[in-house]
Order: C-alpha cells, then structure tokens, then sequence
C-alpha cells in the first residue's frame, strides 16, 4: 500500500545524512534518520498547514493531547494524563532539561553502553559524572548483568538511571521482566528512571514494546519519559517531544529548566505532524516496520554468507543493526574510515556508542540502494579477513 522502494533524492536538500559527505557517490548508512517520505497523512496535514500561509507562533491544542493519550493508551495500553505532558523541541533536548532539573553538579548518572551518543554529551553538559554497567553480549542478543547493574548503583549512589527502551544501538526491546527488574533496584535504592523511548513504534514482528511508565504505579511515579513521533514518521527535522511525568514537584522543576534552556516554544508543522501521525499513522508504521524487518533478514544473510566470522546481533527493535566486527585485527574507526574510502560507504563506529569492536548500519532505506551498499562493501574487501 505505501512505497517503500522509491530512492528519494536528498542530496543538496541540506540533509545532514546525506550533505556530511561532498561526494555525490558516497551512501549513507549512519545517522538515524530515514531515506523514506513520511506517511501521507502527516504530508497532507502539512500541505494543509502551508497553504494557510501564515506561521506565527504557535499554540498546543487540546486536539494534540488527545491524540498523545489515545495513541499509546490504544497501542501500547498505557494511560497517559493530559496534564502531564510537557511538550518541547525533541528528545535530546528533554533529556537534558530534565538531568538538569534532577540532578546536581557532580552527581551520578548511570547508563547501559552500548547506548546512544547524546546521554554522554546530556550528562557531560550538565557537569554530572557516567557510571557505566555494560550491557552483555550472548550468542547475538544482549542482556543485562542485574548484580553489575545493582551494584553499580551502590557503589557509586547513583541519582539518576538513562534507560534507552527500545533499545539504540543494541536493538534489544526491554521485556516486562526485565524493566520491571531495572526498575525494582531503581525504586529500592531511590534512583530516578529517565527512559529515552523515542524508538518505540519501531518494533520487528514477535517482539512488543511495553512503555516502563507502564508496568506499574510505583514505577510510573519514579520515572521521567521521553518519547515523540519523529523516529517512526521520519519527521524528525520538525523538531516535536513529550515529556510525560507524574509528580507535580520534578515536572514544575522540569518545566523550569525547559523554559530557563528556551526549548519550551515548537513550531507548527511539529504540531500539526504529531496529531496526525498519532490519529491517522498506525497502518504506515505497520508497513514500515515489515520493509525494515525485510532489509534486516536481508543484511544477515548477506553477513553470514560473506562474513561468517562477524556476528549480526539480534534486532528486536529500532532500524539499526548492530555488528560484531572485533573478529578483525582493525578499531571500528578504521573499519569505518576504509569503508568509506574504498566502498563509498558511511557507517558509524561502534567507539560513538562507548563500546569497540561494532559498527552500526541504518537499515532505513529502500532495499535496492542498501544492496547496492552491500555489493560495494563486499568488493572493497575492507571486511576480508
């Protein structure tokens, strides 16, 4: 029903993705956004919105509201209070509004790497220290080592815990057990959970993304969510997130720092975007989700047939693969620098994501240019042991 297939031209359309690279023959399979339209419910709503003509400052509808709580409490069954919802320009900035309204100078702050590269940089602006409890790889699907976890946590009186559900650049997407585990040693030993959920309507068949503000009150009460359309519908340029907090006193601190930062005004095609994703989008994402899943069965056979010796981790979720290459007598920096001089290939070095030894593909794009990809980094040899 929706195209998938069609390479959209993005070159020399100020795209960061595709404009990093002055070469017109590199592709680029790195940063993480997608090489696909948006689904046509939110282009209309935009068209719509430009006709009028006029974009003044913008007000947040009801309507808006609306369409948040009846997306995930219809989707994902979690029960959303309008009241509190604090909107801003995206997730990374609500990230750090939010260690900025909890945390102090100096406090800790505990992640799960690999993990995504802007919790370093959120932490590090806001004068707090990482605490690190790696996460641990088995047979290609990574897990959590609770005792480390927990641990962890005692050792260094952590403030704060940054969970990623789904999971960047892991791929994992968090079962019941597990977040109700994390969230069991957060709560005993009082350490907020700030989970970074912006990847959850990008779920592979089999697997169900459970919000963490979902498993329970006590969970919900202890717990900051980030979330926001622009992953899924591609719409990330549009600059829209949510905040959702349920105690009065850390959302007032948190709505102090979105306004003292001046990220507290959006603009009206996010608006606009967002209402329409979350009230006429939930078929696109579906068809999205299965293109992605293809292009991913797609990128593991080519390995395995190829490449035998690098493992493809499991992806339960998100649109980025993650892949083993320390099989290699080469960094991940290096693998990626020959890729793009030989195969004309941009990936990302797994060093960006606190881990060696990994690369990370962005499976976003039509399935013709990403086997294209795959025939040059095969001739290149870079992967050749």
């Amino acid at each position: 029903m929706y195209d998938f297939d069609s390479i959209i031209k993005r070159r020399n359309t100020n795209c960061v993705k595709w404009d990093e690279d002055k070469q017109e023959d590199i592709i680029p399979l790195w940063v993480a956004d997608m090489d696909f339209k948006t689904a046509p419910c939110i282009q209309q709503a935009l068209e719509k919105r430009v006709n009028h003509g006029v974009f003044g400052y913008a007000h947040v509808p009801q309507q808006y509201y609306d369409a948040v709580v009846h997306w995930f409490g219809k989707r994902h069954g979690w029960k959303i209070v309008p009241s509190n919802i604090i909107y801003t320009t995206g997730v990374v900035p609500a990230l750090s509004a939010v260690i900025k309204a909890y945390c102090s100078k100096g406090d800790k702050i505990l992640v799960q790497t690999p993990i995504y590269n802007c919790f370093f940089s959120s932490i590090r602006n806001n004068e707090c220290i990482l605490v690190d409890s790696p996460l641990v790889l088995n047979n290609r699907r990574y897990e959590i080592d609770f005792e480390d976890f927990e641990k962890k946590i005692i050792d260094n009186k952590v403030k704060c815990f940054l969970l990623c559900n789904p999971h960047n650049p892991a791929g994992r997407v968090w079962t019941k057990q597990e977040l109700l585990r994390m969230g069991e040693i957060c709560n005993k030993h009082k350490v907020l959970v700030i989970s970074d959920e912006i990847h959850c309507e990008l779920v592979m068949p089999n697997y169900k993304y459970i919000p963490y503000a979902s498993i329970g009150k006590a969970f919900e009460k202890n717990s900051v969510i980030l979330c926001s359309p622009s992953k899924s519908f591609n719409i990330a340029g549009l600059q829209i997130a949510n905040i959702v907090c349920t105690e009065e006193d850390l959302s007032q601190k948190i709505n102090k720092a979105i306004n003292v930062n001046e990220i507290c005004d959006v603009n009206p095609f996010g608006i606009e975007a967002l209402i329409a994703a979350y009230t006429q989008g939930e078929s696109w994402i579906e068809e999205l989700n299965l293109y992605i899943k293809a292009n991913y069965d797609l990128l593991r056979a080519f390995f395995s047939k190829q490449y035998p010796y690098l493992k493809v981790v499991d992806m339960e979720g998100t649109y980025l693969a993650w892949v083993d290459v320390s099989a290699l007598s080469k960094s991940s920096e290096e693998v990626c620098q020959l890729l793009l001089e030989r195969a004309k290939v941009r990936l990302n070095p797994g060093t960006m994501y606190g881990t060696e030894g990994f690369v990370r593909i962005n499976l976003a794009t039509s399935q013709a240019l990403l086997q294209q990809a795959l025939l040059r980094i095969k001739d290149s040899k870079v992967l050749d042991m």
